[in-house]
């Protein structure tokens, strides 16, 4: 396979500065402190429709040629590619057509209608989606757009790194999100040829991580099965072009956990005020919760966020994870007496911790219980791990049986 040389990527960015914003790169006091190393952050996520993935989809559908053109394109996806394509399509005043899981997100759906693509919600999942554009592509002759991988695709997320260049030219280590690698790719190829000595970090979810396996193998490797909140980098085989490029530039792969995940999303909700999705702020989430020394940071550093298209409904649910693995949030169950005062002595008791009660669901149901017992299940805020701790060694002090809620 030929590799994509810097030209190809000069020109995908003088062809993406008309319609693609030039993103704001910020300083993170936090997460500086944090490593030792001035940190900033490139933020994708206030990319025209909330990701970088514009960059690529224009690239590629700007590329093509008219009679391709005049087919019109489609894509599958359940989210920011939807979005990407929708929105480059239209922009060039091509027809889209986007297949999306019939679970798809309902802001992600509309979002994507609202680009100007005509969406059919098909199956389950995206395996399903993406049949059923392949074989629209084959019944019209519309062009299928790959999320990752293809060389257009590629060199259009690569203009995130001339960008960061201009913007933090003293930037000595990159972290990237990662997913079926076209940004990764992309970033460390402009890297290499531009500024060699930059270091380049992928940042992998580690329930959904198919790229220490593949490149172990010396080749992509399907994972058999995925779980996480990071949706926007859950990708369970690396693409063909991609894999060319990061086995050829060799940046270093790390994985992060869920909790690592959504305290990412929280901090740069609350230090940065940003709004980013889980899978956009997996780059945070490495400076984080992984020891510096293991992700050998050089120089200044700067952290990729890729993306903000996050469901209101389920940043809620995001924003609960988040403060449970920061230690200022605690569900608990305690099993009490069931006779009268019992439910005021366990709030005095939660009280004299200072932890704030947001929830109480008093039951006397279950199997566990003994005929004189009830269960109480306590939501209560509290100011950190340690705060958390004392709590939890306050009730279990005090007699009480307590069970901490995932």
């Amino acid at each position: 396979m030929e590799l994509i040389g810097v030209e190809r990527i000069e020109a995908a960015a003088k062809l993406l500065a008309p319609v693609i914003r030039r993103t704001p790169v910020v300083a993170s006091r936090v997460l500086s402190e944090r490593t030792g190393h001035e940190v900033r952050l490139k933020c994708e996520n206030l990319q025209r429709t909330g990701s970088f993935k514009p960059r690529g989809a224009y690239n590629r559908i700007a590329n093509l040629p008219a009679p391709e053109r005049a087919r019109g394109v489609v894509a599958a996806s359940a989210g920011n590619h939807a979005q990407g394509v929708a929105w480059s399509a239209t922009t060039l005043g091509i027809d889209a057509t986007v297949f999306m899981p019939e679970g798809a997100s309902l802001p992600k759906l509309v979002a994507t209608r609202a680009y100007g693509a005509t969406v059919h919600q098909v199956g389950e999942t995206i395996d399903r989606s993406l049949m059923a554009a392949r074989e629209f592509a084959d019944q019209t002759g519309a062009t299928l757009i790959h999320p990752f991988d293809h060389a257009d695709i590629v060199a259009g997320q690569a203009t995130v790194a001339l960008e960061l260049l201009d913007q933090f030219p003293d930037v000595g280590t990159v972290l990237v999100p990662t997913g079926g690698g076209g940004l990764l790719a992309g970033i460390a190829i402009a890297l290499r040829h531009l500024a060699p000595g930059v270091r380049v970090v992928g940042v992998q979810a580690a329930r959904a991580a198919a790229w220490p396996a593949s490149l172990a193998a010396g080749e992509p490797v399907a994972l058999e099965r995925m779980s996480t909140m990071a949706d926007g980098i859950a990708v369970g085989l690396p693409g063909v072009v991609p894999f060319a490029h990061v086995t050829e530039y060799a940046p270093t792969i790390v994985t992060v956990d869920e909790d690592a995940l959504s305290g990412a999303l929280l901090l740069c909700m609350e230090r940065a005020k940003l709004i980013v999705e889980p899978a956009g702020a997996a780059a945070v989430a490495a400076l984080m919760s992984l020891d510096p020394a293991e992700l050998d940071l050089t120089g200044p550093v700067c952290a990729v966020l890729s993306g903000g298209n996050v469901d209101p409904l389920l940043l809620t649910r995001l924003i609960g994870h988040g403060l449970s693995a920061a230690g200022r949030y605690l569900a608990v169950r305690v099993t009490i007496s069931d006779h009268p005062g019992s439910l005021g002595r366990l709030l005095a008791t939660v009280g004299a911790t200072r932890a704030s009660v947001v929830d109480v669901v008093h039951s006397r149901t279950g199997a566990w219980l003994g005929i004189d017992e009830v269960e109480v299940l306590l939501t209560l805020e509290t100011r950190g791990p340690t705060h958390r701790d004392d709590v939890l060694s306050t009730l279990t002090d005090a007699g009480y049986a307590v069970r901490v809620q995932d």
